[in-house]
């Protein structure tokens, strides 16, 4: 008992470590899921370009942009998704 302040400060050293080691991981991750994200909206697919839209929308780990999220939505509305066509009504009306 006389190290207690030791192995509560060893533990709280190996937490923060874990902790800092899984948000790197986790941001990572989500890096790699727009890249992802982007490529299958290129290629056309309409799932991924609604997904790319409201990443931009709301800047989720990607800049916020307005004019992109409009893009990609618009893409998708034109591929015949009528959620798209909606969402692409209320970016307009917002700017």
């Amino acid at each position: 008992m006389e190290n207690m302040e030791l192995y509560i400060l060893l533990v709280l050293l190996l937490f923060t470590l874990w902790f800092i080691r899984n948000t790197i991981k986790y941001y990572k991750g989500e890096k790699r899921n727009v890249k992802h994200l982007h490529r299958f909206a290129k290629e056309g697919e309409v799932e991924a370009q609604k997904h790319l839209s409201k990443r931009y929308h709301k800047g989720d780990m990607v800049k916020k942009s307005s004019q992109k999220a409009a893009f990609w939505s618009q893409k998708a509305a034109f591929s015949g998704d009528a959620n798209a066509k909606e969402f692409l009504e209320s970016i307009i009306k917002k700017k």
